[in-house]
Formats: structure tokens, sequence, C-alpha cells
């Protein structure tokens, strides 16, 4: 038997298609996208949610969330064009980043977005030069390292002091007076993002604890009320089977209760909540088709096998040790007699996709269907070792649709002189 996914037989998408490709299921993003409204949106009054774009993002996911309603947070002019692209309300953009470049900015600004979020002094004074000098005013938050350990890998925790993201709690006060007294900018509210794939909620309810109090001491100190107070995402999916699938309520109610209750004691308005979700909306949503190709066997050590893709296509796995459950499409139901290691074709011994996976049986042809690819794979995907970068089919209701086509040789060179 093959192995289905989103209703589709996996293995006929890739005679389709070919290999690697990128599967990504609507009808499973629009499963959380149901949960978000019935968790968060429709259960809270005055909250709005905002997609993580960085996380996967294309034409067609921009007009999949534009229909649906929410907001989309960018980190760059490319994400930012490819909202204008399907003509994405600006004002639901909110523009992060640490080092927003003057074009970026400018671009933004022209196109009215939302909000933008400052990770520093530097930037706040920036955004305030360049909004005067185009006569326009910019509604801004700011991002602030509430000094939190998220628990996660180094490379994706941002909450912690050292970090280059967003600014030091001692710097707050000088932050906010300077937003405050700045012509070109509104200081709308505060942001902050501990970090990313946090399986555990407490980190998050710290870290809102720690932000409460700091909006109630700016508002006593500096007479500012916040309006907008900006929860951020990070919400951890589930990559291997033996790991708790966790709902959004999970992580969204002790946060909301913590404000409800600070702000009722304290006689403080709520300001209104932002969510930031992007990993947890399309990571589960995602898998990744391979060809199998060589297999080598060292007798006593290990079995290698080499798939078609790897490291350009789905660098998580060197980058910060990322671990996934992979599947053989073609004999998902044949019994799992042998344990090999995943290997990826680039020149890394780094380039190792999965290590010590169960399988039946395997032969050069077979597919291997790799899961929970949804986030940070297309979206970090280069042209390393010139190898073309993969396809990309959206399934709905059973039926494919290809959203991005296979990179070709010639696609490659296009730019080159």
């Amino acid at each position: 038997m093959n192995y289905y996914f989103s209703d589709c037989d996996t293995v006929a998408l890739a005679k389709e298609y070919g290999t690697p490709l990128y599967v990504m299921s609507e009808d499973i993003i629009m499963e959380r996208l149901d949960e978000i409204r019935h968790s968060f949106s429709e259960k809270y009054k005055d909250v709005q949610v905002y997609y993580a774009s960085k996380a996967f993002l294309t034409k067609e996911m921009a007009r999949i969330i534009k229909r649906e309603g929410l907001g989309l947070d960018v980190v760059s002019g490319g994400e930012l064009y490819t909202a204008r692209s399907v003509d994405f309300p600006m004002e639901k953009i909110m523009f992060h980043g640490n080092n927003k470049t003057p074009e970026e900015i400018k671009m933004a600004l022209e196109c009215k977005i939302g909000r933008f979020v400052c990770d520093s002094i530097w930037e706040i004074q920036l955004i305030d030069r360049l909004a005067k000098e185009m006569g326009v005013k910019a509604d801004i938050l700011l991002r602030i390292a509430p000094g939190v350990d998220s628990h996660t890998h180094k490379y994706i925790s941002t909450g912690n002091i050292d970090s280059k993201f967003g600014i030091p709690m001692p710097q707050v006060k000088e932050a906010v007076k300077l937003s405050t007294e700045s012509e070109g900018i509104t200081l709308k509210g505060l942001h902050f993002h501990i970090g990313s794939q946090i399986l555990e909620n407490e980190s998050h309810i710290m870290a809102v604890d720690i932000m409460l109090n700091l909006i109630k001491k700016i508002k006593e100190e500096v007479g500012y009320v916040t309006e907008e107070f900006n929860l951020g995402g990070g919400f951890g999916i589930k990559y291997l089977d033996d790991t708790e699938k966790r709902k959004l309520s999970y992580f969204v109610d002790p946060m909301m209760n913590s404000i409800e209750e600070f702000c009722s004691y304290n006689g403080i308005r709520r300001p209104r909540v932002f969510i930031e979700p992007g990993r947890w909306v399309v990571g589960e949503a995602g898998i990744t088709l391979y060809t199998i190709g060589s297999i080598k066997e060292i007798p006593g050590v290990r079995t290698y096998v080499g798939i078609d893709g790897g490291f350009p296509d789905n660098p998580r796995p060197a980058l910060y040790q990322a671990k996934y459950e992979g599947i053989v499409a073609n004999k998902a139901d044949f019994p799992k007699e042998e344990r090999v290691t995943i290997a990826g074709k680039c020149c890394e011994s780094g380039d190792i996709l999965i290590w010590d996976l169960d399988v039946p049986e395997l032969q050069p042809g077979d597919i291997l269907a790799v899961k929970s690819t949804g986030a940070y794979n297309y979206s970090m995907a280069s042209n390393y070792n010139r190898i073309p970068k993969p396809a990309v089919v959206m399934l709905s209701k059973g039926k494919p649709r290809l959203i991005v086509k296979r990179q070709t040789y010639e696609d490659m060179l296009r730019n080159e002189c």
C-alpha cells in the first residue's frame, strides 16, 4: 500500500511532478486556521492574528492568508513584495527584522503598511527620519527582549538578553521616551518573541508576566499607556512520533488569562492582543518526497541511503540538528526490517537528513516521504552544489495543483552576466 497524505497518493505525486517535491496540504492549513479562529480570534475580544510568513510564503500562501482575513508578518522587502503582488491589504502587514534597510523601510512606508516592529533605538531613529523625509507617519511596536530562556536550540532562541533581537530591558524606558517624542512615528505598543519550536508553555507565561509588569512600570514612570501587546509566536509542532501534539489553546489560554487578571487587578485597560503563529500553521501541513538512489552498507557500522535532495531543500538538520520522521511511501505497509541513515546528495558530511530510520528492505527508485516539512524548508532552500530548487504542490480535497514550478538549470543562470 502506498502512503497517502491529505487524501493524495504520494507515489503518484512523485511520478507526476518529480522529486524532490514539496507537498503542502491546504486542508491541514485550513484546519489550523479554523482552530485559530475557535481558540483565539472568536474566543477573545479585541485580538488579532498575523501569520508569520517566514515559515512558508508563496503567492498562493499569501492568497490563502488574505482570503481567510489574517494579517501577515514579514521580515524583508522580498516578503513584502510577495504580499503586494497578490494585493494583500497593506494595513494588515507587520514588518519585523533586526536590520531593515533604508530601502526596505521606504518601500514599506510607500506601501502604507500597518506596523513596524522596532528592534533597537537605532532603528527607531532611522524610521523616524525616513518617515519625516517622506512626509508620513509610521506606526510602530517595540520588540522587547524579556530575558527568558525558551529551552530551545540556541539558534532559534530569541528572547534572552544576549540576542541580536529585541531591545534589552535596561533600554526600554529610553526607547519608549524616544518613540513618544519623535515626530515621524507613533508608538502603538510592545512586542516580544522568545524563540521558535517551543513545546512547553512555561516560557511564554513567564515572558508575559515580565512584559505585563513592564507595561505597568512604563505607564507609571513615563506616562505611556500600551495600546497593543504582541505575544509573538514560536508555538511548537509535532516532528517526531513520540512528541505530544499541542493545541493552540495550550499556549494562548494561560497567556490571555494572565493578561486579563493582571489588567483587571491593576486597573489597566487591557491592550489589543496579537499573536504570530507561523510554523504552527504550516509545519505539519507539509511533506517532502525524495527518490532513493545509492545504498551503501558499511558492515558493523551503518547503512547510508542516498536521496536526490537534502541540504539544499532542507538545511535544518545541519543548521540546528532538527529531527524528522520518514516513511517509504511505496512500501507504507511493509514490515520494517532494517535501520538506515538517510543521506543527502551534497558534498557535506553534515548533509544527513535522518539518522537511524527504521525502514523496509530498500531498492533504488523507492520513494521516501519526510513528514512535517511545511515550515522553514521551502523558505530556506538554496542552490548549494548548483542543485535546482524543488517544485511545490498544494493539495486540496484530494486534488493537487502546482503552486511553484521546479527550478531549471537555466533559471539558476538567469541573472548571471
